[in-house]
């Protein structure tokens, strides 16, 4: 039996389809439908029904409070396909153990190679507690905070509190995610541990691509998540510390 031939209307919107996942592709995370119909040339109208066929396929996903649009799990996979195998990051030992004898903070490193959070270097004088809930709660923490502002569509839902400083609302963590991606900069203030806090920086492979992060972990009051020679400290290690194999 011969395939059905495609009808004559089909081609044109696959072609919009396309289109549409390509500027959210060029928008980034949390492209509106408005900016999406204008970055794409695709009328309005027909860009919210495109737009919603692609959610429900998986193309595409909401994030977190409905306000926008993010490449969803089946276009990440087909991405990945063509990709550089992130799981070949790994940190430079010396380069971080060098940042170690500078500051009086536990400094680790995660990847984030297929979603993931990762610890693949450990402080050995710092115990970090939380590790998991770090991977389950990545609203709460620098270092998940940091891997959302990428990909908010990670974001669990519904927003639980680990402590009563923990994001729950998902306005304000859209907010948040926002002012990280402006920054380059990811906090911590007690929202996974109380009198914990932590200070973020994002470590880029060759095509800038976030592939990790590099993190500075002390007691609240003692570290500060508002340093900013802190954070040039951390962005510069964080350039030097990327190896990929």
């Amino acid at each position: 039996m011969r395939d059905r031939e495609p009808a004559g209307h089909e081609p044109a919107a696959v072609r919009k389809a396309l289109a549409l996942l390509e500027a959210v592709a060029q928008l980034g995370s949390g492209a509106t439908a408005r900016d999406i119909s204008r970055e794409s040339g695709i009328p309005p109208a027909t860009a919210y029904r495109l737009l919603n066929v692609l959610v429900a396929d998986g193309y595409l996903v909401r994030i977190a409070d409905l306000s926008g649009f993010a490449l969803g799990r089946r276009t990440r996979e087909l991405a990945g396909g063509m990709a550089e195998p992130v799981s070949e990051f790994r940190p430079v030992g010396a380069v971080v153990e060098e940042l170690r004898a500078r500051v009086r903070f536990g400094i680790f490193v995660a990847s984030y190679a297929d979603g993931r959070v990762r610890l693949v270097d450990r402080d050995p004088d710092h115990e970090l507690t939380s590790e998991a809930a770090i991977r389950t709660h990545l609203h709460a923490s620098a270092i998940g905070k940091l891997l959302l502002a990428q990909h908010p569509e990670l974001a669990p839902a519904p927003l639980r509190a680990v402590t009563a400083r923990t994001i729950t609302r998902p306005d304000a963590l859209t907010a948040e995610l926002t002012t990280i991606r402006a920054s380059d900069v990811a906090r911590e203030v007690d929202e996974l541990r109380w009198g914990r806090s932590a200070l973020a920086v994002p470590m880029r492979d060759r095509h800038r691509a976030v592939v990790g992060c590099l993190v500075a972990i002390g007691r609240t009051g003692r570290i500060g998540v508002d340093d900013a020679g802190l954070a040039q400290l951390l962005r510069g290690y964080a350039e030097r510390a990327v190896s990929l194999g």
